[in-house]
């Protein structure tokens, strides 16, 4: 579990890049296309679980949570879709004082807001995505639109209290309650056991036989989690037996140790650096426990980062970036996800998965 890359860089290195962010501010930020064949469209939902409190700011009542859901479109609308509220933009950037604050908010996507849903007979297959701790579920929009170009419903969870940054509809933004206070083990197993009752909120809300659940195949459920939401992949299908198959994008595990064996198929990938065997120990010590499918990856040159939007955002606004290209790491992101997701929701071969690509050197199976 990290905190947020735009926050844990520091001031010194937005001072570092300073001479690239007027010259960047003149184009915009913008985010890789998607490379499926369906339009994108998103509805941002708001949901109220009038059975549970808020478990970080217990006087503001129910727990609320905003949720992203990307979907194929029969057609593409006519309004582009958001990156983030300005609101959001100004807090998410505001350690670094040569970033327009409204740089994010600026940022291009691919989804129209008023796009006409796709539909099928048999439904469509469901990824619920669980963003990084103190991450905006908008981080994962690029991994999102792709999943959602190719035939998925891809529904982003905004964990209240646990992102810098959340508006809701009546225009209030709420920061992150859950990030006062010591970053560890503890504190991470308490964050999987909220997200985990999100989640399975979530997917309630979203199976459900009227609205959005009528688009849904309930036969074919995924998560995917980076960071505190990779955390959570293994524990969410743990706990409910609707989600079938998860990824953990760079996420340390809390507990460091599972107490029970941990039901596949369970897809892990994340740095060089943290994620092998001499690495982050959480891995090696959850890795024996996985039953049935499993696959652990690292990819060279990248950081924390690297598995989300910010691999592509940081160098646009000038912050420091890791070595690998950040639409490279998008790429590969999307590549090994989607492959993953096609297997085991779609009964699809994928040959990505069974070794090592020479077309993905920077990729490494392990063990």
């Amino acid at each position: 579990m990290k905190r947020h890359l735009f926050v844990a860089l520091g001031v010194a290195g937005a001072l570092l890049a300073a001479p690239s962010v007027q010259a960047r501010a003149a184009t915009g930020t913008a985010l890789p296309a998607p490379t499926g064949k369906y339009p994108v469209g998103l509805a941002s939902l708001h949901l109220v679980d009038a059975d549970r409190p808020d478990p970080w700011v217990p006087k503001d009542g129910p727990r609320q949570l905003m949720v992203s859901l990307w979907y194929p479109a029969a057609r593409a609308g006519t309004r582009a879709a958001p990156y983030v509220t300005p609101q959001e933009s100004a807090l998410i950037v505001k350690d670094y004082p040569n970033v327009p604050a409204d740089s994010l908010a600026k940022t291009r996507t691919y989804a129209t807001v008023d796009a006409k849903p796709l539909t099928r007979r048999q439904g469509l297959p469901l990824v619920l995505v669980s963003p990084g701790f103190s991450f905006p579920r908008a981080t994962m929009t690029s991994l999102a639109e792709d999943l959602a170009s190719k035939g998925y419903l891809v529904a982003a969870v905004e964990h209240t209290y646990e992102s810098v940054a959340t508006t809701f509809p009546d225009g209030r933004t709420t920061t992150c309650a859950a990030c006062v206070g010591e970053n560890n083990e503890e504190m991470g197993i308490a964050l999987a056991k909220s997200r985990v009752k999100d989640l399975s909120f979530v997917l309630d809300r979203l199976t459900a036989k009227t609205g959005w659940g009528r688009l849904v195949d309930r036969s074919r459920i995924g998560m995917v989690g980076f960071s505190a939401g990779g955390n959570a992949a293994p524990q969410l299908m743990a706990a409910d037996k609707r989600v079938r198959a998860g990824v953990n994008l760079d996420g340390s595990y809390n507990p460091k140790q599972p107490t029970t064996a941990i039901r596949g198929p369970l897809l892990m990938m994340g740095t060089e650096q943290n994620h092998t065997p001499t690495g982050d120990q959480s891995w090696a010590g959850w890795w024996p426990k996985v039953q049935g499918w499993k696959r652990w990856l690292s990819v060279a040159g990248t950081d924390h980062g690297s598995f989300t939007d910010y691999a592509v955002l940081r160098p646009q606004v000038g912050l420091p970036a890791p070595a690998l290209d950040g639409e490279r790491s998008v790429s590969i992101t999307r590549a090994y996800v989607g492959a993953f997701l096609d297997r085991h929701l779609r009964q699809e071969r994928e040959p990505l998965l069974d070794k090592p690509s020479k077309d993905l050197p920077e990729v490494k199976f392990w063990p």
